[in-house]
C-alpha cells in the first residue's frame, strides 16, 4: 500500500472512513490501487462527487453523475470499470454509495 494511504483510515470494502481525509495525492494512490490511471475525465467525476459529497452529504448516483455533467453512462463505465457508482466513490474518498451491492 501507498505510504499515503497509510495516513488514512478505510473499511473492509477499502472505502475511507473519513471523506473529509481525502486530498487529490489520496485519490490517485486509491486509484493506482484499483488499476486506474487517471485523466482530466475521471477528474471530471470526481470532482463533481466530491462537490455532491460536500453539497449532500452523500456520494451521488449514476443517473446524477451522468445528467449532470458531460460523462455519460458509457463513458463512466469506461473510465470505472465494474461497478462505476461504487469505484468513483472509492477513488473520491467516500464512502460506498447507498444501494451499491
Amino acid at each position: 500500500m501507498s505510504d499515503v494511504l497509510t495516513a488514512v483510515s478505510f473499511d473492509a470494502e477499502g472505502f475511507m472512513t473519513d471523506g473529509n481525509a481525502w486530498n487529490e495525492e489520496i485519490g490517485k494512490a486509491i486509484a493506482a490501487r484499483e488499476g486506474i490511471d487517471l485523466t482530466d475525465r475521471h477528474w471530471v467525476v470526481i470532482n463533481y462527487c466530491r462537490a455532491e459529497w460536500k453539497a449532500k452529504g452523500e456520494a451521488p448516483t449514476l443517473r446524477n453523475i451522468t445528467k449532470n455533467t458531460d460523462v455519460s453512462t458509457k463513458e463512466l463505465y469506461e473510465l470505472f470499470p465494474g461497478g462505476p457508482g461504487k469505484l468513483a466513490a472509492k477513488v473520491s474518498g467516500l464512502k460506498k454509495p447507498t444501494g451499491c451491492i
